[in-house]
Parts: C-alpha cells; structure tokens; sequence
C-alpha cells in the first residue's frame, strides 16, 4: 500500500504532467496556454474557446492518468518467467525454436509454462474454419454479438457490415482482426458454443495438453498454452496451404460499402528480404505480452519459433532476429553451439 506521501508526490506528478500536456496541445492548435485555461465566473472556459479548451484538455488528462498509472504486470511477470536467463539474452520469457524436420531443439525457455497466447487463438480458428471446408464466398454479416466487450477493442468493421467468409478469414489471420474471427466461429454450424468445444477437440487430438480455449478471438485471458503446444499446432497449420498464403500475405483491401479499407500484416518482419516465412501470427493483451509464432526458413533449415509475453511492442521482432542471426552465423550442426547447451555449460548444469 502506497503511502499519503507518496500519494500527494503522485498527484502533483499528475499535475504537473497535465500542465505539460496542455502547453503541447495550445501550441499545436495555435491557442495560447493561457486562453486554453482561461475561465469566465462560472469556472468555465472562456466562451470564444470553451469548445477546443474541453476537448484538448480532456484528451490531454486521460493520456496523462494512463502515463501515470503503471500497468499490471502479464501473467509471466507476475509469475517471475523474466528472471530466467538465456544466452541470446531474449525479452520474451517464454521461447522455444526447433528445426521442423528433424525435431532438434534449438533454443527453449519455459517452454512448458502455460500462459495467455491472446490473438495466436485465430491460428486455430483458422484451422477449424478452413478444414470444414465451408463456402468461403458466403457473406456474413457483423452484428452487435461480434464487439468487443471484453478489452473494448476496436475495429473498423462496423456492426452491419457484409463481407465473404473467405475475406474475414483473410483479415483474421493477417491483421489479427478480431471482428472478423469471432464472427468466423459464431456462424460455424452450430454456432459458437459448438465452434469453441471444436478447437479444444483439436487441441486434444494434436497433442496439445497444454492448451484450452474459451472463444475463436483472444481476447479472453482464458485463452492458454505453452511453447511446446503451439509449436505443435504451428507445424501442423503449416501444411495448409490456405492458412500459409493468408496469414503471409503483406496486405489486403476490402470493399466495405463505398469505402475501399486497407489492412496490413501485423507481423512487419513478412514483408523484409531477409526472411522467407511460410506461416506467422502475432497476438498481443496485457495478460499475455507481445506474442508471435512463426515458420520460416532460415540458413536452409525449416524452423519453428515460438516467443511468448515479450516485454515491448518490437521485442518480438527483435527476438526473431536475434534467432535468425544466430542461426546463420552458426556451423551446420547447432548441437554443441545452441543456446541450452551453451547456458547449460555456463551454469554447469550439463549432465556427464
């Protein structure tokens, strides 16, 4: 429990930081400080910008109280997964890479931890809606059952809005749109109840018993796996050739009315010349961290990596490439030279 002191330091931080952000915002809207703040006998802004006044300053404090008020911690963090030590020096607390071939592990970290895997649910989704070989030129509609009321997302397909089964696949695996993947499994046959019972059905049959799901999107911090399960899922979603070219894709246009809207790829690392990725998702909550999986060649190995609750925005990319130059700086046979066996020769944990 803070103290009243550190409270009343907090406050004047608050404050402080709001004067700041006012002054900022004044001097991008061409409106002096003082007449932002400039009040008539009411306490009111001044009549001739009481309008601009209200809505700067009310954006200004709301990005301030989230400034001030620090996060909670993932489910790794709090379960202290970020003290351990890899010689790679990763920021996700969870890793796992593996040549897709033979099976040789290359690098793991709290492989088997089990932890919020946020939006790498839709790989799965993606999975069931595609082997169940349904029309995909089927229009579907969004409706209110498909917002967000759980994290309060946001999306720019609108309740009302028609788009074909196989174009919300399309954006449900490339740019992670939850919409779009929740409305994938409520209008499976069915329903959602039944599309849900299906993805841990599969889980089961692969292997992954690690793995349970509660909704197609993940959103929901129930949503749980390891390393080792989703490796798996992500070798076996790889032999679809469906689920390769969408969730690959740089990029993508929808027609949505008289409006024409462009979707990237959440994952920036598809579109460099440096890699050549044959299936790839990314997800992130507060729960869960930064998250991605992905298979990709690399040094002419086929490899599986798996980074989970990484600790900022890019560190999921920048753990990807520390993997791929390692990877291509090592000699053919990584045995003797990976990253368990070197931290194990460090903490003389080899066993002889």
């Amino acid at each position: 429990m803070r103290s009243g002191r550190q409270l009343h330091l907090d406050s004047k931080l608050h404050k402080k930081l709001l004067s700041l952000a006012v002054l900022i915002a004044s001097l991008a809207h061409g409106v002096s400080a003082q007449a932002m703040v400039a009040q008539n006998d009411n306490g009111n802004p001044a009549i001739n910008n009481r309008t601009k006044a209200k809505h700067i300053v009310k954006r200004a404090s709301k990005r301030v109280a989230v400034a001030a008020v620090p996060g909670k911690p993932s489910f790794g963090e709090a379960a202290g997964l970020h003290a351990a030590r890899d010689t790679l020096a990763l920021k996700s607390s969870v890793a796992l890479v593996i040549d897709q071939d033979t099976k040789e592990v290359l690098l793991q970290k709290n492989e088997s931890a089990v932890l919020p895997i946020a939006s790498i649910t839709k790989l799965m989704t993606g999975v069931l809606v595609s082997e169940a070989k349904l029309p995909m030129e089927e229009m579907i509609t969004i409706s209110q059952a498909d917002v967000d009321t759980e994290k309060g997302s946001r999306s720019r397909l609108s309740v009302g809005t028609v788009l074909s089964r196989g174009e919300l696949l399309h954006l449900a695996l490339m740019s992670s749109e939850n919409r779009a993947a929740h409305a994938l499994g409520r209008t499976y046959p069915g329903g959602l109840g039944v599309f849900v019972s299906l993805m841990n059905a599969k889980a089961s049959t692969l292997g992954m018993r690690s793995t349970s799901y509660v909704e197609p999107t993940g959103l929901s911090s129930k949503n749980q796996s390891s390393a080792t399960d989703l490796a798996t899922l992500v070798g076996y979603a790889y032999g679809n050739p469906t689920l390769r070219e969408l969730s690959t894709s740089p990029g993508y246009d929808v027609e949505v009315g008289k409006r024409t809207l462009r979707y990237n790829n959440t994952n920036r690392l598809v579109k460099s010349p440096a890699w050549d990725i044959g299936l790839q998702k990314t997800g992130y909550i507060s729960e869960a961290g930064q998250c991605l999986v992905m298979q990709a060649k690399v040094a002419g190995r086929k490899l599986i990596m798996v980074f989970l609750d990484s600790a900022g925005k890019l560190s999921r990319i920048a753990d990807a490439e520390r993997v791929r130059h390692w990877v291509e700086s090592s000699p053919p046979s990584l045995n003797r030279g990976s990253p368990v066996a070197l931290l194990e020769a460090e903490l003389d944990l080899s066993v002889n």
